[in-house]
């Protein structure tokens, strides 16, 4: 009996049999699936105890499996557990929003409740959306949230052949495209679909949520202003448009939006959550807070808004929100997702008190909880940068010598997050001779182009089709970079890019640029890999949710940038952040040297600079250098082994060129 056998006795009604092929399918070695139907199954046949211990045994292998969460649902509803249920229902859309009958049971399990208001609401708009789908759209939705990317293509593709001019079909297809990082191909589906259905208020606001990604600013901006001249008052437009603004330095125009946005509709914790993060970027602690507590007072158990809390950095809980927090993560009615953020959330609360232990149980646990929802592979990663140290040999970089744009505008900050680069950035801002900008994307997103859409055989794709192109199209990929990161400059002759991903991409970088500076931001590897173990990022930087993981990806970087040293010597600077500790101006000096500017006192002030800043260090930029994360490692020593272990065939990992170039 097989997988395929019970999935079609399930279809025919045959449930008896169902559970039996299913069971004999993991007696044969089948796992998740065939637990998934067994427990499926089981629930048919009004053993829903049963079924609920075959879920739990599925979630300890595959905790990512949105429906597991819905059948648990399910079993939760017929045994009247309704509270249980509406939290598995919330847990299953939290990870697959296409799954229509969570949506109708979360729709009536809070329709009469005026705790729930918001979340009914959102309900209902979804079952009516996704009630009006064909049958093939609402199961390539599903594939796309569940991974599984290729089936979802080819079913969407299979559609589309014979309904061309398809506006959800067109969408989804420019989702899929999404999450292949293939960008330019998904604005040209959705700019098509809006040929083909102007009146379509959902394509247009992909568009710019495309543009947006693709940190094309001006043009998300416009097409944003676009749409709120054509409906005016929208909210979702309204909302959109904020955020093209905020995205764009206009701070002020974007945050008052958000305020009228609220005061028409003040129930909106999401909304407030938003004007939050403009708040805190433009160094407004006071008001930010502000938002995020009332983002809390509509909705207590919102994780998020307590995670922007704790993501200050100086901010520090009082016992009642401890106590309130760990009340809703602990509420079996809390969705999986807001539980994520409330166990960082509580990670730094704790900690705050000194109190490790608990807050360790709490750091464990968000991690877990997010890795599982995850599909980091780590030796996919590092082949990856093993292709670029076989391709980027000294010979090849020679022989492209002479290629690329001449500016030397560009200063590019590089590294693992968490690694002091957002401090090295904020000094150097306040030269007057450089402008400070964002983490840009335009060289991961080049990087995606060159690999073409599902290459990922070794040899086939990035870096290895940099061979065939010449020195005038390095130049054009040189001269696309500068035009399309102006809009973040403010009139210096030079920039920053804080991107730490771009390490990865240093040969690019030089093959285009070949004029830039770059800086290697090092932090000792103990206080870096836990600093990113206990930050929870809004996305990416999938590897940080594992000590194993972040420990060998650290070791990784480490080894890559030993290669970039040997092929490119000189090329880059490292910056201990230590050193930085000990010696603030000496390393001030040592850094303007290398980019050939005269040193300014201004960059010993960094953090009277006033500029908007959108990682998680950027109030602690905003104040004079402190020690006190420095081994805050050593208060979790005793749960850090698989790091230790990790980084253990790394001997002296971070501490080389400390006193180098």
């Amino acid at each position: 009996m097989s997988i395929e056998a019970a999935r079609a006795c399930l279809q025919r009604g045959e449930f008896a049999a169902a559970e039996q092929a299913a069971t004999a399918a993991l007696a044969a070695g089948a796992s998740s699936e065939a637990l998934y139907l067994q427990a499926t199954a089981r629930r048919y046949l009004h053993r829903h105890t049963e079924a609920l211990s075959t879920l739990e045994a599925l979630q300890r292998i595959d905790a990512g499996h949105a429906r597991l969460y819905q059948e648990r649902g399910h079993n939760l509803l017929a045994l009247q557990h309704e509270a249980p249920a509406l939290s598995a229902y919330r847990d299953a859309v939290s990870r697959n929003p296409a799954l229509l009958a969570s949506w109708k049971a979360i729709a009536r399990l809070t329709r009469t409740d005026p705790a729930w208001r918001e979340l009914a609401r959102e309900a209902d708009i979804q079952v009516r959306a996704l009630s009006q789908l064909p049958p093939e759209i609402l199961s390539g939705q599903s594939m796309l949230h569940e991974g599984r990317l290729e089936r979802a293509e080819a079913l969407c593709r299979h559609f589309l052949r014979r309904n061309p001019q398809h506006t959800e079909g067109m969408r989804l297809l420019a989702a899929i495209a999404v999450q292949h990082g293939q960008l330019e191909e998904a604005a040209f589906l959705l700019e098509s679909a809006a040929e083909f259905n102007p009146a379509n208020l959902l394509v247009r606001l992909d568009h710019v949520n495309v543009l947006y990604r693709q940190q094309r600013f001006t043009e998300a901006l416009a097409a944003a202003e676009a749409l709120q001249e054509k409906l005016p008052g929208n909210p979702s437009i309204e909302a959109t448009l904020a955020n093209q603004l905020i995205a764009v330095g206009r701070f002020d125009e974007g945050i008052a939006r958000l305020r009228g946005l609220l005061e028409k509709s003040p129930g909106q914790p999401s909304l407030l959550l938003t004007l939050g993060h403009a708040l805190k970027t433009v160094g407004d602690a006071e008001q930010a807070i502000a938002a995020y507590r009332a983002a809390m007072q509509l909705r207590p158990d919102f994780g998020d808004a307590w995670w922007s809390l704790a993501n200050l950095k100086t901010f520090r809980f009082a016992d009642a929100d401890r106590e309130l927090m760990m009340a809703c993560e602990a509420a079996p009615n809390t969705a999986q997702e807001d539980r994520i953020h409330l166990c960082f959330a509580l990670g730094k609360a704790c900690e705050d008190r000194a109190d490790y232990d608990a807050s360790w149980t709490y750091y464990e646990r968000g991690n877990r909880l997010r890795h599982a929802t995850l599909g980091y592979q780590p030796e996919r990663m590092a082949r990856r940068l093993r292709r670029q140290q076989a391709f980027f040999t000294r010979e090849r970089l020679d022989a492209c010598g002479g290629g690329g744009h001449p500016a030397p505008d560009p200063i590019f900050i590089v590294g693992m997050p968490r690694a002091g680069s957002t401090l090295l950035e904020q000094i150097l801002s306040s030269h007057s001779a450089i402008d400070g900008t964002m983490e840009l994307n335009h060289i991961p997103a080049l990087a995606q182009r060159l690999d073409g859409h599902g290459t990922r055989a070794e040899g086939d794709g990035y870096p290895e089709r940099l061979a065939n192109l010449d020195g005038a199209t390095l130049r054009d990929y040189g001269e696309q970079f500068l035009a399309a990161t102006r809009i973040h400059r403010q009139g210096a002759p030079f920039f920053i890019d804080k991107m730490p991903n771009n390490f990865r991409h240093i040969g690019l970088i030089h093959l285009i640029l070949p004029n830039a500076r770059i800086i290697d931001a090092r932090r000792d590897p103990m206080d870096c890999c836990f600093g990113n173990y206990r930050q929870l990022f809004a996305s990416g930087q999938e590897f940080t949710y594992d000590l194993t993981d972040v420990g060998r990806y650290y070791r990784d970087y480490v080894a890559l940038m030993d290669h970039w040293d040997r092929v490119l010597p000189g090329k880059v600077l490292r910056v201990q952040h230590e050193d930085v500790l000990d010696d603030l101006e000496g390393q001030i000096r040592r850094m303007l040297d290398f980019l050939g500017l005269e040193f300014e006192a201004a960059c010993l002030r960094y953090y009277d600079t006033d500029r908007a800043v959108r990682t998680p260090s950027s109030e602690q930029v905003r104040q004079p250098l402190f020690r006190s994360a420095q081994a805050r490692w050593r208060h979790y020593e005793r749960w850090l082994e698989p790091l230790r272990a990790a980084l253990e065939d790394e001997p002296d990992a971070g501490r080389r060129g400390r006193t180098g170039r």
